[in-house]
């Protein structure tokens, strides 16, 4: 029968057959513990397949919404190569300069900006910088206003562009219209939106493990 400590065993046996995660990733997942919000990164298995999908695009300049340790943050900046770029964008000061000694470590810290300030106020000064558009966004922040991060990134991003949005299962609340839940209504708004635009070709996915029951969508921009 399936449990949670099954999920748990499984994804520990997926990553130690197929994960490289170094000692300076497994610190950095370690080094969450002493952020604002401990135990909410992405497990290792799923920050391979992060970098995996920017390797597959050839993802050469990442937007992150939501820093925290800077584990995925690592995962992605070594994907993107030595002339990629990552701007990542964090709420709090206390998580960045956890997030700054995790990239020094990694050996990355030259290709990562992390911008400290509320995200939708960061991603808005980018836009009206005109920045170079981005290959890849990785959506992982408040989930309330994922709607505007989403709305953001289309503006930061060009056709061919990938969008991974995380946490979209919520337990399985997001099925539910009447939540009171802000983040589960974040979580179908966002969704209603990315269905509703036609730049954008869209699925999502569940998953179980480690990190208990959720899910992420996967957004490509075609137009």
């Amino acid at each position: 029968m399936s449990t949670p400590d099954t999920w748990t065993a499984v994804d520990r046996y997926l990553v130690d057959t197929l994960v490289d995660e170094d000692a300076t990733l497994a610190l950095a997942r370690e080094s969450a513990d002493d952020t604002t919000a401990g135990h909410i990164e992405v497990a290792p298995n799923q920050g391979a397949f992060l970098a995996l999908l920017a390797q597959m695009i050839g993802a050469r300049r990442i937007l992150e919404f939501g820093t925290l340790a800077g584990y995925s943050t690592i995962w992605l900046a070594r994907a993107t190569g030595v002339d990629g770029h990552v701007d990542t964008l964090e709420l709090e000061e206390q998580n960045a300069e956890i997030a700054r000694a995790n990239f020094k470590r990694a050996g990355v810290f030259d290709r990562v900006d992390v911008h400290v300030a509320p995200a939708a106020q960061t991603a808005a000064e980018l836009i009206e910088r005109s920045v170079e558009p981005y290959d890849l966004v990785f959506i992982d922040a408040d989930k309330p206003n994922n709607p505007v991060y989403l709305a953001a990134a289309m503006e930061l991003t060009h056709p061919g562009s990938v969008i991974v949005i995380d946490n979209v299962v919520r337990n399985g609340s997001v099925v539910d219209a009447g939540s009171e839940d802000p983040s589960a209504q974040g979580t179908r708004a966002v969704l209603a939106a990315a269905a509703a635009d036609p730049r954008l070709s869209a699925t999502a996915l569940q998953t179980v493990g480690s990190k208990g029951w959720d899910g992420f969508a996967l957004l490509l921009r075609v137009g």
